[in-house]
Formats: C-alpha cells, structure tokens, sequence
C-alpha cells in the first residue's frame, strides 16, 4: 500500500507541474486582470513552454538511457564476451590432433611419411585454421593454396563440417557470405545432410549443431533458406513447398530463443506458437496437432552447438547467443509492439513494487532509482495532453521564432517518446497536430514556424520511423504535398496531363498540357492547378484546394510564391531520404511504412481533380531499395504492394493502369535477377498481380501489355526463372482464351519460343510446372482465331510428351508391364483413378493426354484429325512407359471418351422409343459428329494402339470392340465401313492370340449391335400405320396406269410427308447395319473358324438366325408393302431394298451352315448343323412360293376388287421372283449337295415344296435346270429303288 500510494503522489506532482506550466503557458484567462506587463507576460509564458520541452525532452533523454544500457526486451549479446567463449572452448588457433588431418593426405604419408614431414603439414594446416579463425575467406583461400582442402566447394564444405578448431561463429559468417564461392560453400554444406524421414525440429537440430548462426539477417536468411529448400527434397510430402518450411524454420529458432533465453520474461505459450504460425502452409494452416509436438519438443530440449551442449554456460552463455541469435528478434517481429514493450498495467506496478521493496531492505534512503522504462508511461499519460494543448496553441498564435521553435522541438521530444513507449493514441495525436502546423494544405498561408514543423515532419520520420506505424500515413501525406507544391513552383505539368482516361476525350475537352511557367520567376498566373493550390483546404481533404471556382488575387499568388521560396529550405534532398531511409527501418516497420505509402497513391491517384503518380514512383523506389531483406518479411510486404497493384491495375482510368503495370514490370524484372531455390514459390507470389489483372481487366491494351510485359521478363531473365513459371503459364493461358487476336498470336509467339529454346528451363526446378505449360499449350489449341495456333500447339504437346518421357519420368516397373500375357480383370475405375492420383509422374501424363482427348471433339475437322493422329501417336511411342493400372485408367478417361460421338446411334435408339416421330424429336447437333476420314483415322489408330500393347491392355477388348460395333451401327454408310474394316483387322492381327472368352466378348458384342436396335426400329416402323396414302382402294397397277391421277406432294399432309420420309431413311440405315453385321460375322467365320468353340460358333448362328428372321419379318409386313412404292414414288425416293435384306440374310446364314458342315464334321455332327441347314432351305423355297402363290391366287380371282395400293401384278411380282431367283438356286443346289444318305432322311421334309416348284411360274430357267438335275440325280435314286 505505502508503494501504490507513493507511485500515486508522485504522478500527481507531475501532473500538478505540468498543469501549472500549461496555465502559464496559455496566459490569464480572457477578462481577467494582472499586474504582468505584455513583455513580461510573453516572457512568461515562453519560458513555460521551454520548462515543458525540458520535461519531455529529459523523459526521452532518460529512457535513450536506459535502452541503450541494457534493453530487457531485446538484449543484445557482446562478441568480446563470444570471442572469449570460443578461446576458451578451442584454444586461440584451434589445435587440430593428427588423426583429424585431411584424409588424401593421411592416405599419403600414412607409411612413408617422416615424423618432420607430418610435424609440417600440421603446422601449415594449423597455420590455415587459425587464418579462417580470423578471417574465413583468406583462411579458405590459403588452405586451398596449399592444397591442404580440394578447391571445389564440396571439398570446402567438407572441410567445415569434420575438421575441430574452426571457430563456430566463423564457419557461420563465413556460410552467409553472399559471394558466389562462399555461397556455393553453403549450399554444398546444406546438401550434405540427410535430413530424409527426420521430424522438422530434429533436422533444425542436427543442422545447427555445428556452427554459429551469424548475427546478420541477409546472411540467416540466406542459409534458413537453403535448409528448408534441402528438408523438403529429402521430405517432398512434408510440406505444400519450401516456403513453409522457412517460415516454420524462424518461428521454431524464435521459440528456442524465447524459451531458453533467461533474459526474456514473457515467454511464448503454445497458443502464441499456434498464432504465429497461422496460414504459412500456402495460406492454409498446420495441423495443430503438429505444431504442439514441435513446440514441446523445442520448450523441453533447447537447440544447442553439439560442441557446447555439455560445457558449462556462462553468464551470456545461453541459447540465445550460444546460436547467434542476438538480432533474430530484430528482423520478425512475432507480437504487437505494446504487447512487447510493456504488457499489463498491473504486471508493471507490481515490478515496481519488487523494486522498491528489495531497495528499502538494504538502504533507509528516501530515493529510489526506478530502471525500467515502463514507469515512463504513467508519466507521460498524466501530461501529455497538456502538453500538447500547450505547444498547439502557443504554435498556433506566436509568431516569434524562438517561441515557435520551442513548440515544434517539444512535438519531436513528445512524439520520440510516445511512439518508442508504444503509447499510439498519443503518438497519433502529437504526429496529427505537427502535420496540421506544416500549412501544406494551404500553402498560402505559411509561414517559417511551418516550414519548421515541415522539417520536424522530416526529421521523425527519419529518426522515429521504426516507431511509427499508423502515423506514417500522415507524415507521407505531407511529403506528397511538398513534393507537389515543389513542382508547382518549378513549372512542371502536372501528372494529370498525361493520366487522362482517354486520350480522345483529352484531344476534345482541353487543348494539349503545357508546361507551366516557373511561378518563382513569374508573379502572377491564373491557372487552375495554382489556383486551386492557393485557394487551398482542409488537412483531411484528399487533394489540396477541391473547390476551384472563382479567382485569386495577384497579392495571394505573390504570397504564395514567396512560400515555395521558403520550402527551398527542404529541397529534394531531405525528401528522398526518407524513402532511401526506409532500409533501415525494422521489419514491423517497414511494413506499415508501406501500406501507409499505398493509401496515400492510391488517394492520390483516385483525386477528383489533380490525380498523381509521386507515391507510386516512390513505392517503386522503396521496393528497389528493400528488395534484399530476407524473404520472411519481403513476403509480408509484398502481400501489400500486391493488393495495391492488383487494385490500381484495374482501374478504369486507363493511363493509371498501364503506368501502374509498366512500375510493376521494372519490380520484377528487379526481382529476377536474384536466385530462387526448387520447391519456393516466391516468384509465383510475385508475378501472381500479372495473372489477377490479365484475367479481371476489361481493356485489352491492358491484356496486351500485360503479355508484353511477361514476355519480355521471361525472355531475358530465363535463367532465373523458377516457380515463376506457373504464373507465367497462367498469364498465357488467359491470353490465349483472349477475345483479340492479336493477343492471342502474340502470347503465342513467346510460348513457341519457350517450348522451342528454353524448354530445359520448364521443369529445372519444379516438375509440376510441366502440367502448367501443357494446360497453358491445350487452350491455344481451342483458339478460334487462326488453325495455325491450334494445330502447332498440338504439334507441341507431342514435343512435350517427348520431353516428359526423356526425362525419365516412367511411371511403371517393366516387370509389371511385361509380365504376365493373362487378362487382369474386376478393375476398378476408381481404383485406377487412385493410382493415377498417387503416382507423381504419371500425374504429368494424365493432362497432356486429356487434353488432347477433348480436343478430338473439336468442331474443325483439322483439328480433329491432328489431335487423334497425336495423342496415339504419343501413347503408341511412349506406351512402354506405362503401367496397367494406369493404361487402365487411360483407356477409361482418355481413349474411349473420344468415341462418345458413335454413341449417337444409342441415344438416336432411345430416342426412337421416346419420340417414333420426328415432329416430337429433339434436333442432334452435327458438331459432334465426325465425318467419314476422322472415323477412320480414329478407329485405324485404336485398333493399331490395342494390337501394338495387346499384352498389356488385352483387359480392355470389350470397350475396343463395343467402340468398333458403335461405328458398325451408325446410320452413316462411312463410319459404319470404317468399324467393319477395323473389326477385321483386329480379328485378323490377333486370331491366334485371342482366347475362347474374348472370341466370344467380340461376337457376343455383335449379337448386342444386331438385337439391340430392333425393338426401336419396329416402334418406328409402327408410325407408318397411321399414314393414309391416296389410291387405297386401286391397285398399285391401276394407278400407275391412270394418265389423270399424277401422285404430288399435295397428296399427302406435310406431318404425314415428314414422318413417311424420316421412316424410309431410318429403313435404309437399320438395313445397311445388319447387313454390315452380317459381312464381319462371315469374315470372321471365313478367316478365324479354326480358332472358335461350339460356344461361340452358337453365338454366330444365333446372330445368323436372328438377322435372317428379321429380314423375313419386314418382308412379310403387307402393310408396308402396300404404302411403301406409293410414298417413295411421292416423295422421290428409292424404295428401301427389303428384298436383298432378306436374300443376302439367308445367303450368308446358308453360307456359314455350309461352311461348317464342309470344314468340320465331327463339330456340324455334335451341333447337328446339317438339320438346321436343311431347315434354312426349307424356309427360302417357302418364301419363294409363297411369293409365286400369292402371284397365281390373284390371278384366278379376276373378278375380286383389287386393292389400289398393292404393288401391280406381272412385272413387279416377275421382278421380285427374279431376285428371290439366286437364293433358291443356291439352296437347292446346296440340298442337292448332301450326301445320299442325308438326302434320302431330310427329302421327305422338303419334296412337297419341290412339288409346288415345278408347278410354279418363274421369271426365269435357272430355278427349272436345278429342279430338273435334282430330280434326276437325288430323287430318281430314291425312287428307282
């Protein structure tokens, strides 16, 4: 109590001083009366306010003090006192036992070697270590001199890591160089451990063990980089890239310093280690699971140098500078500043309370000398409000320039302590007020004192900057103002001369920007921008003087004049050091610095009336000048400028645009030239604006720049080009999606040059930027603007496919491939999805082939063919390569989905069923249909894929042959040819090899095509019941005979007309299909018999039996028969040839019967084929005579009506009779063919219609001869016995 109580007192006694000196500061109240004289009054009151710049001034004093002696929140390690540590761990120069002596030379003298001579080898090779203990590079360069290491850098590195009495500190400063034979040093260093399977802390451990981490943060970065570069090609699946692992890499050095450390007081919880690591797996977070055996791993087991884990520590010796980690808490800033600085206002009183309690037990002193710097907060709270009352006011109303001074030194003192404390509502308010008494927002009113306030500006931002925060926005406000009443009184146009939105709308709105005269050799100038200046306006407002109406007067321009006089007082020089000073700032810093920087452009670029660049320039300039701090915090401040860029590269003025897009292409062409490690993503990061505003702006100049732009960074910084390239690709990706040409051809211009010069460069250092530049190459295939384009980009995904498989990317074992010639099957589709997603390399196959895939349905023919000639070109070259599961899983998604468009003959089916007519049925689309020579090449190039790997993919044959039955059923007369002759030659290719089961998956895939389609075809057929056709009650004869009926279009209803047409048509299709069937179920029997079972020989005869009975069945539709001459000879078309379906049906049925009989007896015996040839001819002679029946019935009823619509009697019965005639010609002959006995069985079945033969008119002798040769060599046999 007696402690809170004297804290309390004595800030009252502050506050009572610092009150009073307002008081006197600000003068008797108004209407009060005192015996002061004016001078003396004046007097008093300056030296009220000189007391309380003292106060604050001895405030900062103080705590500088204080800081500097020994700050409790960031200490700061001595090297004389890690010098010492190290002298007395290894000795001055290092001494080095001869069984550590270079192992070439140990080979050497190990036998011959003279004790002199190994005595001076040592001493030279001490010679060289205690040279690099002093100075590494010349202790490097001697040693290699003398020979005593090999000169390349992993003999260099080598020599680092196994050789004792190298000064630990030294191997690190030595490994952060930045020259390139150092640096090579390092990496060779970092690439020799294996940090394969180790947990990331482990591996963090094992590295750092042998060297001190140097106190530099270019050259921590450099060597954090390289470690997380190399853990993640050990570990490729541990994290999304590099990236990660060097953050994660700082946060875990952090926590080791935090933990360990005795001089930090807060320390790290778990939730804070959660906190800081929040989204740095590429924007997603780390298990937390992860993070928490991370950071008890690292509380529990401090990271230590292996040469001093067991030594005892001294008062410094600790992990903090046992690693060198003495300024890493200067380059990430983890917490926020007041969090840091000062904590909990109780946690600060009861510190002071230990204090004074442990100082009253050893002294009765009344004094007690406090030593932390947070007291100084509760001093400042109490006063700085008068404080500032005072100076604002005293600034405000005094003219005298000591008086003035006084104040604007006060602000500096006040803003100097408020803003180091972290107090920012005061540092806020001190900054505000020195901005508002600079008068830059109406310049023609200043005066000295303000121009003082202006340089006081300048002097906190260089002094103070790292402090600063939210305030710098205020303090750069003011330097844009300087800078544009600087050119103002130059005469420099101004920047809105140039960004117009429309150089159009400039040429008719105002007259071409001049110059304006310099205003300081000028007196008076009515221009707008001037008179806006001197008009001038409020300190909040975004540009200087809005509103511009009415004139100035000359005295006012004269005034003004004399103040840009004044601001020669500042020049160029104090302004653009604050941005060259920005180098120096901290990391926390610099970042508000920046984003302070982009809200002050963009209110500049976003002025109503007077929009400027002067910022932009500048955040151009400072990230030229910050482009070497360490990735960790250039990141966090590009995430800012990337916004901006993003933001303003977007804006509709389209002068702000491109200018904003050419800063941000002279950024990068800078960021380049420095080295990217594999598995980083920075580049990406960097170049990702390009891809925002290629693929969100609106105005194609914009677009077109933007491929400039990238096609000019990667043509001349190639060689540094590393996850870079992924933006890159995307860029063009968009551009070649782009709706102008000219876009379009010239993004492909630079991708052919990529693809053609620099494709090496592609996958150096991240293989996945293949599968961008493939998916970049497919969109310029589907380019709408030039054929060119497409078929050379195709032609350069082959190149690519070349490249993928000479880089050894295999994705199989070829044991696996070759080693087994039995069928694999129950594959699953999702089980080889599974394994396409788990194999990396063939992960690089799946897009190209894709790609290509979908392009096969592309609407130019062209295109297609060059796409299908491709893509099996690459998978019949790079075949071998493959795997089953993953031939499996490209059979599935990229083979047999180009195919899709011969399923239009299923879905026709299934439309057929649900629409019969074609007023009801939806139109197809012809672009998805092939032609002829792309069916053909399409189909010769699967059967040719199929037939070249057999082996390997023979599990596929039934989705082969469905696709090639597919083109078997189509209604077009090419396609279908095209599947019969591809079928053929696969069967012809691999007869031999094919088993029993994919014989009968081939014919069975057949019997489907042939059944499959009638059912649909019958319900089509069924429409045709509902058409009335004229004359139906005349014979076909009787109209073809009446010279005053003609048959017209007219005859029958348009619905009517469509449906009989559409019928007729599906008629010719259906029956060009089954007969095609037909044809490859006879070639087949024809070349590949020998090879069938009973099974399948069954199969073929059912499909035989099938097709001929269905031929009879639309034969014998008398309906049909009736309507089908009368509507053909309406519509002008040809008869559907129902008749030679059904003769050539039976032929080949009776061909194949035949052919078994002949070829194989035992197996004609077993499946008593020659009954069911008999039965085939029994059912061809009745056909017939049922057609010269029917002929000799209408005959002998003369006297009947007859019906208008059946076809005449005589010539077109003689005429159907005459085609029928070669079908009973060759089934007699085939039943005079059998043998005696076998005739002499069956003749009782067939004689009565051999009978009706001989009796029956014909239309022509052949039927008659064989008749006649039948009954004379079979039948009178028979009979004569």
């Amino acid at each position: 109590m007696t402690v809170m109580w004297m804290l309390q007192t004595f800030l009252k006694d502050v506050f009572r001083v610092v009150n009073g000196l307002l008081k006197t500061a600000l003068g008797p109240p108004s209407g009060s009366t005192t015996s002061l004289s004016p001078i003396q009054d004046i007097t008093f009151r300056h030296e009220s306010v000189k007391c309380l710049v003292s106060i604050i001034k001895s405030m900062g004093a103080w705590m500088d003090q204080q800081l500097s002696l020994g700050d409790s929140y960031l200490p700061k390690r001595a090297d004389s006192d890690t010098t010492e540590n190290h002298v007395t761990l290894n000795g001055e120069d290092g001494i080095v036992s001869d069984n550590e002596l270079h192992p070439e030379v140990n080979s050497e003298h190990s036998d011959a070697a003279t004790l002199e001579q190994r005595r001076a080898y040592k001493i030279e090779l001490q010679k060289g270590i205690t040279l690099f203990n002093r100075k590494p590079s010349k202790g490097i360069e001697f040693l290699i001199g003398t020979q005593k290491i090999g000169g390349s850098p992993e003999d260099v590195a080598s020599f680092l890591k196994k050789t004792s009495g190298l000064n630990e500190t030294m191997i690190g400063d030595y490994l952060g160089e930045r020259e390139e034979f150092p640096l090579k040093v390092m990496h060779a260093y970092v690439d020799s451990f294996n940090f394969k399977e180790m947990d990331f802390g482990e591996a963090l451990r094992f590295f750092l063990r042998g060297f001190r981490l140097p106190g530099e943060a270019q050259k921590i970065d450099r060597i954090m980089e390289k470690f997380a570069e190399r853990y993640c090609k050990c570990n490729p699946n541990s994290f999304t890239s590099a990236d990660t692992a060097y953050v994660l890499a700082y946060s875990v050095i952090l926590l080791n310093t935090d933990a360990h450390n005795i001089m930090v007081k807060d320390k790290m919880t778990k939730a804070d280690f959660f906190r800081n690591n929040r989204g740095i797996d590429d924007g997603k977070d780390l298990p937390e699971e992860y993070l928490g055996t991370l950071y008890d791993q690292i509380v529990k087991n401090e990271i230590k140098m292996s040469a001093e884990s067991t030594a005892p520590q001294s008062k410094q010796a600790n992990s903090f500078n046992i690693l060198g980690f003495d300024g890493i808490l200067n380059l990430v800033t983890w917490k926020h500043t007041e969090e840091k600085a000062l904590g909990a206002n109780g946690l600060l009183i009861r510190h002071i309370q230990e204090q004074f309690k442990a100082k009253s037990g050893k002294s009765e002193s009344v004094y007690h000398a406090v030593t932390d710097v947070a007291i100084l907060r509760f001093m400042v709270e109490v006063c700085w409000g008068p404080m500032l009352a005072a100076f604002s006011v005293t600034l405000d109303q005094s003219d005298d320039r000591l008086a003035t001074s006084q104040c604007v030194q006060g602000f500096r003192y006040a803003v100097h302590v408020t803003a180091v404390m972290g107090m920012q509502t005061q540092r806020d308010a001190f900054v505000t007020s020195v901005a508002k008494f600079t008068y830059l927002h109406c310049a023609a009113d200043m005066k000295q004192k303000n121009v003082d306030a202006v340089k006081a500006i300048i002097s906190i931002a260089i002094e103070d900057g790292n402090y600063l925060q939210e305030a710098w926005e205020h303090i750069l406000t003011c330097l844009s103002r300087i800078e544009h009443l600087q050119l103002l009184g130059e005469g420099a146009p101004p920047d809105a001369s140039f960004l117009t939105a429309s150089n159009v709308e400039t040429e008719e709105r105002t007259p071409k920007a001049m110059g304006f005269p310099n205003l300081k050799k000028k007196g008076t100038l009515q221009n707008p921008a001037v008179v806006a200046v001197v008009r001038g306006g409020s300190y909040d407002s975004t540009s200087v003087g809005v509103n511009t109406a009415g004139l100035v007067t000359p005295e006012q321009i004269n005034n003004f004049i004399l103040n840009l006089n004044l601001l020669d007082q500042i020049g160029n020089f104090g302004l653009n050091h604050v941005f060259a000073h920005s180098q120096r700032l901290n990391s926390e810093a610099i970042v508000a610095f920046v984003k302070a920087l982009c809200k002050v452009s963009m209110s500049e670029l976003q002025s109503p009336t007077d929009p400027r660049v002067f910022s932009l320039t500048k955040l151009v300039e400072i990230a030229h000048y910050n482009m070497n701090r360490i990735r960790l915090v250039w990141s966090r401040m590009w995430n800012v400028l990337s916004d901006f860029f993003v933001s303003v590269g977007l804006s509709e003025n389209l002068s702000v645009a491109i200018f904003v897009m050419d800063s941000l292409r002279q950024l990068a062409m800078k960021f380049l030239e420095r080295e990217e490690l594999a598995n980083y993503n920075f580049q990406n990061e960097f170049l990702r604006p390009f891809v925002i505003v290629m693929r969100k702006s609106s105005s194609a100049e914009i677009r077109e720049l933007i491929v400039r732009c990238i096609s000019q960074m990667v043509l001349s910084r190639v060689n540094n080009v590393k996850s870079g390239w992924k933006s890159v690709f995307m860029v063009f990706t968009a551009a070649a999606a782009d709706e102008r040409k000219n876009i379009v051809l010239l993004a492909f211009e630079t991708m052919e040059k990529i693809v053609r010069e620099y494709f090496p460069y592609i996958t150096e250092t991240e293989t996945v930027t293949f599968t961008d530049c493939v998916k970049c190459l497919i969109t310029f295939t589907n380019s709408r603007f030039n054929s060119d384009v497409s078929l050379n980009a195709i032609a350069f995904l082959r190149f690519c496919a070349v490249k993928l498989a000479d880089g050894g990317l295999v994705c199989n074992e070829k044991s696996k491939v070759y080693g087994s010639s039995n069928p694999v099957a129950g594959v699953d589709a999702s089980d080889i999805q599974t394994s396409i997603e788990k194999d990396d390399h063939s992960s690089f196959w799946v897009p190209l082939l894709t790609g290509l895939s979908k392009l096969t349905s592309d609407p130019r023919s062209a295109i297609r063919k060059s796409s299908i000639e491709v893509l099996f070109n690459i998978l019949k070259d790079h075949g071998h390569l493959f795997s089953l599961p993953f031939w499996t899983g490209v059979f599935n998604s990229v083979v047999f989905p180009i195919f899709n468009c011969v399923s239009d003959q299923k879905e026709m089916e299934i439309e057929d069923e649900e629409y019969p007519t074609p007023t009801s049925r939806p139109s197809h689309s012809e672009v998805s249909t092939w032609d002829s020579e792309t069916s053909a090449v399409a189909a010769q190039c699967l059967v040719d894929l199929f037939v070249t790997f057999f082996d390997v993919v023979r599990s596929q044959l039934p989705g082969v042959v469905s696709v090639l039955t597919g083109f078997i059923r189509s209604p077009i007369q090419g396609p279908a040819s095209t599947g019969v002759a591809a079928l053929m030659r696969l069967a012809s290719d691999l007869g031999s090899k094919l088993s029993q089961d994919e014989w009968r998956n081939i014919f069975l895939a057949l019997k489907e095509a042939a059944t499959s389609t009638v059912p649909a075809f019958m319900k089509v057929l069924r429409s045709m019941d509902n058409i009335e056709v004229p004359g139906g009650g005349q014979s076909y004869t009787d109209l073809e005979t009446s010279s005053d009926h003609m048959l017209t279009h007219d005859d029958l209803e348009d619905d009517n007309l469509h449906t009989a047409q559409y019928v007729i048509s599906r008629m010719k299709s259906h029956i060009a299909m089954q007969l095609l069937i037909i044809q490859v179920a006879n070639d087949l029997c024809k070349t590949d018999l020998q090879y069938l079972s009973a099974d399948n020989i069954k199969i073929l005869l059912e499909v035989f039996s099938f097709i001929s009975s269905h031929a009879h069945q639309l034969n014998s539709e008398k309906n049909l028969q009736e309507k089908l001459p009368i509507v053909c000879s309406i519509l002008d078309l040809s008869e559907p040839p129902l008749v030679h379906f059904e003769n050539e049906s039976y032929q080949n049925y009776l061909n194949f019967l035949q052919r078994l009989l002949i070829n194989d007896p035992s197996l004609s015996e077993e499946m008593n084929i020659e009954a069911q040839l008999v039965a085939v001819c029994q059912t061809i002679l009745q056909i017939y005579l049922n057609c010269t029946d029917s002929q000799s019935a209408q005959q002998n009823s003369g006297n009947r009506p007859v019906p208008q619509c059946v076809v005449p009697l005589g010539s077109a019965k003689k005429e159907e009779l005459g085609a029928r005639t070669s079908i009973v010609v060759s089934s007699l002959w085939v039943l005079n063919g059998l043998e005696r006995d076998s005739f002499r069985r069956h003749v009782s079945q067939f004689f009565p219609l051999l009978v009706d033969l001989v009796r029956s008119e014909h239309s022509s002798g052949e039927v008659q001869q064989v008749l006649s040769n039948m009954f004379q060599s079979c039948i009178g046999p028979i009979i004569m016995q």
